[in-house]
């Protein structure tokens, strides 16, 4: 009887570790026009090839542009959860190869107006969420707002789009720069996006790493790199994710690239993981959120 009981509790514990709690990442740029919604598209198609299995919120509220990037009118969106009660599950949508996303809609000025109800069940429907998908990826607006800022330091890992202009470089610095301020040890990874080579990603990266080293004390890998590809400009405008588009082009070989290198380092991250930690974004999102109240 009592070796029962107990092989009964070993298989409720195994359950419980072995149940799914995405990873969480925000992908964020300091300034528009670098391709960050693109990015945060083909990347999580990369990784939903690999077997991953992914959810792209699109928290840029007002552009849509994941919407735009797949050619397609989600019947539902964000917006609708808040200001018509329509559960979350319900709003997400399926995009190319199968890819769970949820749009960013438009006419909502701010997220996060809400009464306490509200919150909890935005809260209580997230939890879900993250129980369902192997990686959450936030595709955030550029620049960060008092809204935008509670995902991110939230997030497990924040990806930073860049280009080699050198504003693109000083507003990237900038946005990570705010963050460490409210948050000294998240982690960050650089991207580098529209190279032309080797040497321009090193220099670009260098001159962003060694200011962030210098000034903010922190390191920042460079994670990859995408080339600046005239496929990926019409991918766009026929509104089909690159990597579906051309896919032996030198855009998608570096996404794919860039992905594996990614789930070589994070699965480790993820399988050593207690259920604990792998929640923290919702314990952290909500502990953000009423400090603010």
């Amino acid at each position: 009887m009592a070796h029962d009981q107990a092989e009964h509790l070993r298989k409720k514990l195994k359950q419980r570790y072995e149940k799914k709690h995405a990873y969480s990442i925000a992908v964020m740029s300091g300034k528009g026009g670098v391709g960050k919604s693109n990015f945060s598209l083909n990347f999580a198609l990369a990784l939903k090839q690999q077997n991953q299995s992914v959810l792209l919120f699109d928290l840029d509220i007002g552009m849509g542009n994941i919407d735009i990037l797949v050619g397609g009118g989600s019947k539902y969106t964000i917006v609708d959860f808040f200001e018509r009660n329509i559960p979350l599950y319900e709003i997400i949508s399926i995009g190319p190869e199968g890819l769970a996303y949820i749009s960013g809609g438009t006419g909502l000025s701010s997220l996060f107006q809400l009464d306490e109800q509200k919150f909890k069940l935005f809260i209580d429907e997230l939890e879900k969420v993250f129980s369902e998908y192997d990686f959450v990826i936030f595709d955030m607006g550029a620049g960060i707002t008092e809204d935008s800022l509670k995902f991110i330091l939230s997030v497990d890992e924040i990806f930073v789009i860049v280009t080699p202009e050198p504003t693109a470089i000083t507003d990237a610095y900038a946005a990570i720069k705010y963050i460490c301020i409210n948050n000294e040890t998240i982690p960050f990874s650089i991207i580098v996006n529209r190279t032309t080579g080797a040497k321009i990603t090193n220099l670009t990266f260098s001159r962003l790493s060694n200011t962030i080293r210098q000034f903010l004390k922190r390191n920042a890998p460079l994670l990859g790199e995408i080339p600046d590809d005239a496929m990926i400009t019409n991918a766009v405008l026929e509104q089909v994710p690159f990597l579906l588009y051309q896919p032996k082009s030198p855009g998608s070989k570096a996404i794919v690239k860039l992905a594996n290198h990614f789930l070589r380092d994070r699965l480790k991250i993820k399988l050593t993981a207690t259920p604990s930690s792998t929640q923290a974004f919702v314990n952290k999102f909500k502990n953000i959120f009423m400090k603010g109240r």
